[in-house]
């Protein structure tokens, strides 16, 4: 049985533009509302997917970097990962081991954001992922004008 969950952004929920979109076209999707700090974050998300196997993870901001670090500890349970604008340039705040993640990664990053820098992401991507498809679109982190128009069922088949 396939598995999705959407992980959103620091300061988002399980309400946001993106999470009411999935919960739209994907009714079986798991859409939590993670809130604390890193550790407490990820907890929950073990807890959530612990006993499921392949997973798609779509993670949003602080969501990409949450959707990295699960997959760098349970990459055996995870198919693919399409990483939206990841906070993956904030990994070495994490205090668990890092290392490589070999699951098919999809990173969609907006050539305007101000949030996070697409040159503090090029190379911790390029590092840390080894089947990578990095796509850098006319957009600014939030992704609004991209978001809707990717290939999601494709991209999460």
């Amino acid at each position: 049985m396939i598995h999705r969950i959407f992980i959103h952004g620091l300061e988002s929920s399980n309400k946001g533009t993106k999470a009411v979109f999935f919960r739209k076209k994907y009714p079986h999707m798991i859409i939590p509302t993670f809130t604390g700090n890193l550790p407490e974050r990820m907890e929950k998300l073990n807890w959530i997917l612990s006993n499921k196997s392949d997973i798609r993870i779509v993670g949003s901001s602080f969501g990409g970097l949450m959707a990295a670090l699960f997959a760098m500890e349970n990459g055996s349970q995870v198919k693919r990962m399409i990483l939206l604008a990841p906070a993956i340039n904030m990994i070495g705040l994490a205090p668990q081991k890092q290392g490589k993640i070999s699951v098919p990664v999809s990173i969609y990053h907006g050539r305007d954001d101000e949030v996070i820098s697409l040159t503090d992401i090029d190379p911790v991507a390029k590092e840390i992922f080894t089947d990578l498809s990095f796509n850098i679109v006319d957009d600014d982190h939030f992704l609004h004008k991209t978001f809707k128009t990717l290939g999601w069922d494709v991209l999460l088949a």
